[in-house]
């Protein structure tokens, strides 16, 4: 590793969290890339004159935000940085895309079934009709990131299963001329299943965030309702708050 990393001993901001707060930006930027060892500890303590603790608790807290990761016989590995979506009407894949993730798409169910009260209730359509159910595990870097399953009214565009595994759901809809407008969303927590520890690699009752959305193009009319799930170690959603005077 040959980052240019220093701390300031007169500064009131502890030395692990100098530390912390380069190494997080030099992985944001990408100096330090996906795969990179970080190298010894002790080494690290040696070359900026820190205590092994010290730089022990840096790394550690890099760790706990899952930007870095400990293997056994390799050592400590930098990994893919987080993800972090606005709150404003884009897609996963989009979002993805723009901060160089490379996404990928394994579409799992794609088909019609009758709507249930909960869908038809957010998609404005009769209890027991026709909707198109879309279940999606979207990658980054070969590794899950979420699962998607959305709810769709029939006749509002092809989900040819190729298509949807090559680009995004929104993508699919503005090329067919609709308009999207608005969102309502939902945004919580909660413990993975046994399924979605299998689907998303994650230990069972882990947390993950959840996401609930009825998007509406600009005649009023829900297009799509989506219930997600999210890796946190990988994702977050990023709110930018005004205060009122």
């Amino acid at each position: 590793m040959s980052l240019e990393l220093s701390v300031d001993r007169s500064s009131p901001v502890p030395l692990y969290f100098q530390l912390s707060q380069q190494l997080e930006a030099a992985i944001e930027h990408g100096s330090l890339t996906p795969g990179s060892l970080l190298g010894n500890e002790i080494e690290l303590a040696a070359r900026l004159g820190l205590s092994r603790p010290t730089v022990r608790q840096a790394i550690q807290s890099l760790v706990d935000k899952g930007l870095l990761v400990r293997r056994r016989g390799v050592g400590t590995q930098v990994v893919h940085s987080q993800v972090k979506r606005p709150l404003e009407l884009s897609s996963l894949y989009d979002d993805l895309e723009a901060a160089g993730q490379r996404p990928a798409t394994k579409v799992l169910v794609n088909t019609v079934v009758p709507a249930t009260a909960e869908v038809a209730a957010a998609l404005g359509v009769a209890e027991d009709s026709d909707v198109h159910r879309v279940e999606r595990l979207r990658l980054a870097h070969g590794e899950p990131m979420a699962h998607l399953c959305n709810f769709i009214p029939p006749g509002l565009l092809d989900l040819d299963t190729a298509q949807l595994e090559s680009t995004g759901l929104y993508r699919m809809m503005r090329a067919v001329g609709i308009t999207l407008h608005s969102a309502r969303q939902t945004i919580g927590a909660r413990g993975a299943t046994s399924a979605e520890a299998d689907r998303l690699g994650e230990q069972e009752g882990a947390p993950l965030l959840t996401m609930q959305r009825v998007t509406f193009d600009d005649t009023g009319r829900a297009v799509e309702y989506g219930t997600h799930t999210y890796r946190p170690s990988r994702y977050s959603f990023e709110f930018q708050l005004l205060v009122r005077s």
